[in-house]
Protein backbone atom coordinates (compact mmCIF):
# COMPACT_ATOMS: atom_id res chain seq x y z
CA UNK A 1 0.00 0.00 0.00
CA UNK A 2 1.45 3.37 -0.93
CA UNK A 3 0.84 5.83 1.86
CA UNK A 4 -0.70 9.13 0.80
CA UNK A 5 -0.91 10.70 4.27
CA UNK A 6 1.70 12.93 5.87
CA UNK A 7 0.96 13.23 9.59
CA UNK A 8 1.48 16.58 11.29
CA UNK A 9 3.26 17.33 14.55
CA UNK A 10 3.83 14.33 16.80
CA UNK A 11 1.33 12.07 15.04
CA UNK A 12 1.99 8.69 13.44
CA UNK A 13 0.01 6.54 11.00
CA UNK A 14 -0.21 2.90 12.11
CA UNK A 15 -1.65 -0.12 10.31
CA UNK A 16 -3.26 -2.27 13.05
CA UNK A 17 -2.37 -5.95 13.09
CA UNK A 18 -5.62 -7.90 13.12
CA UNK A 19 -5.94 -10.63 15.75
CA UNK A 20 -6.61 -14.29 14.97
CA UNK A 21 -10.16 -15.07 13.86
CA UNK A 22 -10.09 -18.65 15.17
CA UNK A 23 -9.60 -19.52 18.85
CA UNK A 24 -7.22 -22.23 20.03
CA UNK A 25 -10.25 -24.55 20.33
CA UNK A 26 -11.17 -23.96 16.67
CA UNK A 27 -14.08 -21.56 17.23
CA UNK A 28 -14.41 -18.89 14.54
CA UNK A 29 -14.98 -15.46 16.05
CA UNK A 30 -17.40 -13.01 14.42
CA UNK A 31 -16.24 -9.42 13.81
CA UNK A 32 -18.22 -8.15 16.83
CA UNK A 33 -16.51 -10.56 19.26
CA UNK A 34 -12.94 -9.71 18.28
CA UNK A 35 -10.67 -7.68 20.52
CA UNK A 36 -9.56 -4.29 19.20
CA UNK A 37 -5.98 -4.65 17.98
CA UNK A 38 -3.26 -3.07 20.10
CA UNK A 39 -0.35 -3.90 17.84
CA UNK A 40 0.62 -2.51 14.47
CA UNK A 41 3.23 -1.24 12.04
CA UNK A 42 4.19 2.41 11.63
CA UNK A 43 3.46 3.58 8.05
CA UNK A 44 4.31 7.29 8.40
CA UNK A 45 5.56 9.71 11.04
CA UNK A 46 5.19 13.45 11.47
CA UNK A 47 8.07 15.89 11.89
CA UNK A 48 7.61 16.07 15.68
CA UNK A 49 6.58 18.74 18.15
CA UNK A 50 8.32 22.11 18.31
CA UNK A 51 10.43 23.06 21.33
CA UNK A 52 10.65 26.55 22.88
CA UNK A 53 13.17 27.63 20.22
CA UNK A 54 10.89 26.51 17.38
CA UNK A 55 13.00 23.49 16.40
CA UNK A 56 11.27 20.21 15.60
CA UNK A 57 12.00 17.44 18.13
CA UNK A 58 12.14 14.14 16.22
CA UNK A 59 9.88 11.24 17.22
CA UNK A 60 11.23 8.05 18.84
CA UNK A 61 9.58 5.82 16.21
CA UNK A 62 10.30 5.43 12.50
CA UNK A 63 8.52 3.94 9.51
CA UNK A 64 8.50 0.14 9.71
CA UNK A 65 8.62 -0.10 13.52
CA UNK A 66 6.26 -2.60 15.14
CA UNK A 67 4.49 -0.89 18.05
CA UNK A 68 2.00 -1.46 20.85
CA UNK A 69 -0.60 1.25 21.36
CA UNK A 70 -3.42 2.07 23.78
CA UNK A 71 -6.60 0.08 23.08
CA UNK A 72 -8.96 2.94 22.26
CA UNK A 73 -6.38 5.49 21.10
CA UNK A 74 -6.31 7.43 17.87
CA UNK A 75 -8.65 7.99 14.98
CA UNK A 76 -9.48 5.11 12.65
CA UNK A 77 -9.81 5.89 8.94
CA UNK A 78 -9.96 3.89 5.72
CA UNK A 79 -7.09 4.40 3.29
CA UNK A 80 -7.14 2.50 -0.01
CA UNK A 81 -9.76 0.16 1.50
CA UNK A 82 -7.64 -0.69 4.57
CA UNK A 83 -8.08 0.50 8.16
CA UNK A 84 -5.30 2.69 9.55
CA UNK A 85 -5.00 4.66 12.77
CA UNK A 86 -3.70 8.18 13.24
CA UNK A 87 -2.23 8.37 16.75
CA UNK A 88 -0.21 10.81 18.82
CA UNK A 89 3.22 9.51 19.75
CA UNK A 90 2.17 9.60 23.41
CA UNK A 91 -0.51 6.95 22.65
CA UNK A 92 2.24 4.52 21.65
CA UNK A 93 3.21 2.27 24.57
CA UNK A 94 6.27 0.43 23.24
CA UNK A 95 8.31 -0.59 20.20
CA UNK A 96 8.25 -4.36 19.71
CA UNK A 97 11.76 -5.68 19.02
Amino acid sequence: MSISLKPLGNRVVVKPQEEEEITAGGIVLPETAKEKPQRGEVLAVGPGERNDKGDAVALDVKVGDKVLFAKYAGTEIKLDGEKVLILRETDLLAIVE
